[in-house]
């Protein structure tokens, strides 16, 4: 990271879409690099399709820099806005795709290494990454935010539009869903002894 980036990285998420608004070009590479990273991780979880969701990282990332010189310091945070963007744009493509009834996702690219912890590691990131699509979409939706990316239950309501009440709903209800879905794995995924 070069002097510039590295000064700025302390400044708050909102001081630098503000500055950028201003004109800042290493504010907006300092947001850029701090934010992309952790929505296109959320739309590759919700979306199961890594393309898809650099596809909506990328045009939620487009939208900020186009809100930039209008943002109003105070109304929301840069993480909420920006979420509830990426979960728009993750639904509008999820509702898509079963329009055109595309079930279908390819696998995964199997990198893991040949040792046994390494499969063992990626044998419970694919049952995690099966048992949170098979959550309908408000759920996984929340679930994620929760306990994946760390947002509290207000963030998610802002975020989903919802109130707090309904995100706690959504969140225990995918909770237990997964806990149905993965429980009868536990020894296959190598967390009791067989």
């Amino acid at each position: 990271m070069d002097m510039a980036l590295d000064a700025l990285s302390d400044v708050p998420d909102e001081a630098l879409l503000i500055a950028y608004g201003n004109g800042d070009r290493d504010a907006a590479r300092a947001l850029t690099l701090r934010l992309t990273p952790r929505v296109l991780g959320y739309a590759a979880r919700v979306l199961g399709d890594r393309a898809e969701a650099e596809d909506v990282a990328q045009e939620a990332m487009l939208r900020l820099w186009r809100q930039a010189p209008k943002w109003r310091q105070g109304e929301a945070k840069v993480t909420t806005w920006l979420y509830r963007v990426v979960a728009n744009l993750c639904t509008d493509r999820l509702r898509k795709a079963r329009g055109q009834d595309l079930e279908s996702v390819p696998e995964p690219e199997d990198d893991a290494p040949g040792a046994e912890a390494g499969l063992q590691q990626a044998a419970r990131a694919q049952a995690l990454e099966d048992a949170l699509r098979a959550l309908p979409d408000r759920q996984r939706q929340a679930v994620i935010l929760r306990h994946l990316e760390g947002f509290t239950n207000p963030e998610i309501a802002e975020v989903m539009d919802i109130g707090v009440e309904a995100v706690e709903s959504l969140t225990a209800r995918g909770k237990r869903a997964l806990a149905a879905s993965l429980g009868g794995r536990r020894a296959e995924l190598g967390y009791e002894d067989g």
